[in-house]
């Protein structure tokens, strides 16, 4: 995922419409380069513009789901949960005696 931005985005204020286009199917993998997409396109605004709370809600949401990870559904059996960052940092750890 790249973080360029549509250029017809940056020639007028965001709308919370904006904000949910980026937001999209977010997922892990995708998840800061998203948060840092946001972030930019909502700086300029003030702390009480609804664009601005909605993506600095959607900021917090995906910095958990790219540290923690994301769980969909009711938990299937057999079904794990979309990787996170720290379930990389994990697998790349050696193991204990190795």
């Amino acid at each position: 995922m790249s973080e360029f931005e549509v250029p017809e985005r940056t020639e007028r204020e965001p709308t919370v419409e904006d904000v949910r286009r980026l937001m999209g199917a977010s997922t892990p993998h995708f998840a800061l380069q998203i948060r840092n997409r946001i972030r930019n396109l909502i700086d300029a605004l003030p702390p009480d513009h609804p664009a601005r709370v909605d993506g600095e809600r959607e900021i917090a949401r995906l910095e958990r789901i790219a540290f923690e990870g994301e769980r969909r559904g009711g938990g299937a059996t057999g079904e794990r949960p979309l990787p996170s960052l720290r379930d990389a940092e994990e697998a790349q750890r050696p193991e204990p005696g190795r």
